[in-house]
């Protein structure tokens, strides 16, 4: 009778753990949802003043029609794009070609000075230091849930729930250089 007190008991310690292992690689994977809605959220404001943006200069600079249809491309690719990685490749093209539309801006004065037009310069950066935020909180969630279900004993709970690794939001090596390459300074002239 002892005897099979311990076993049930056993059993049930074996049990209670491998619940609440998978209990946790739910919990990490429902912040992973929530944290890539998140970033979604701000993806999707930054979507809705590109328009807005490349009208206004649009009015100052029709004959740069080459440019704004590219900054509209990108934004519809963007929008349209679906998973973290397909994400970050469309919203690293949209940022080069935002770079692009705010460097022709620089050859009209009147556009710089425009109020509305720095009013959405200002939203769109704000909007970009919150999509930085929301990128780095999901990729840290996707850290956890990642080492959460690679290691021991995860790594055997995990296939249960069916629970796969899932994609970092990441923009490609290539489009780093011109979204986060620090500005050139030369004091010699």
């Amino acid at each position: 009778m002892n005897t099979l007190l311990v076993i049930l008991g056993i059993i049930a310690v074996v049990v209670i753990f491998i619940i609440s292992i998978y209990n946790r690689i739910v919990g990490l994977n429902q912040r992973c949802s929530q944290a890539f809605a998140d970033v979604d959220v701000q993806l999707k404001q930054r979507h809705d003043l590109v328009p807005n943006l490349v009208e206004i200069v649009k009015g100052y600079a029709t004959h740069e029609k080459e440019t704004l249809d590219a900054v509209i491309n990108a934004r519809n690719t963007a929008v349209a794009a679906t998973g973290a990685q397909a994400q970050g490749a469309a919203e690293g093209m949209l940022g080069q070609a935002l770079g692009k539309l705010f460097a022709l801006a620089e050859a009209y004065p009147d556009l710089k000075a425009n109020t509305n037009f720095l009013e959405l310069q200002r939203e769109l950066a704000d909007i970009e230091n919150k999509i930085a935020a929301a990128r780095r909180f999901y990729n840290n969630s996707i850290q956890e849930y990642n080492t959460a279900i690679q290691q021991i004993p995860g790594n055997f709970v995990a296939p249960m729930g069916n629970y796969k690794e899932r994609e970092f939001f990441e923009i490609p090596e290539t489009n780093r250089p011109t979204l986060e390459a620090a500005p050139d300074i030369n004091f010699q002239s």
